[in-house]
């Protein structure tokens, strides 16, 4: 029985050990996760005022795991426009608990018009215009990422076994 749990072990663990490494927090990755399962980005981080100006704009493509995470120094009203972005994105507004309030579905490329993310925004990522509804991401996911103070958030990094 021991050498079936060994065999086991020696097939299973390193398969393990990868998954565990695959949610570490880290800069430049968010992690989510609600009732419709998890998923991961590859991200770039803009939190200056210059970086988050400019976003996505004069982009023509997104790779479809990856996005752009805009980060604030503290909780703001935050809205968005779509000038000079040539690719159609989803908007995930989410508050100092990592936690998505709202999502604004296919923003436009090149409209004008203020896209409101609410009152208290702290972070807002950006993907692929359809992907939020394809993967099923709603309001009400939370997101992991190292920005989020551990004591504030929802599903903070340093708690990867908690999953």
């Amino acid at each position: 029985m021991m050498r079936l749990v060994r065999i086991v072990l020696a097939v299973f663990w390193p398969l393990l050990a990868t998954q565990a490494a695959a949610q570490q927090c880290r800069d430049d990755a968010v992690f989510l996760q609600g009732d419709w399962g998890q998923a991961r980005f590859t991200v770039e981080v803009v939190d200056n005022d210059a970086d988050r100006s400019r976003g996505l704009m004069f982009r023509e493509s997104l790779p479809r795991s990856s996005g752009m995470l805009f980060l604030y120094p503290t909780p703001r009203r935050v809205s968005f426009w779509m000038k000079n972005t040539l690719i159609p994105l989803d908007m995930l507004f989410i508050d100092d608990s990592g936690t998505v309030t709202r999502i604004h579905d296919r923003a436009q490329p090149g409209d004008l018009t203020a896209i409101a993310g609410g009152d208290a925004v702290l972070a807002v990522l950006e993907i692929n215009g359809g992907l939020a509804e394809a993967m099923g991401i709603t309001e009400g996911t939370v997101l992991r990422h190292p920005a989020f103070d551990p004591d504030r958030a929802a599903w903070p990094c340093g708690n990867e076994n908690a999953d």
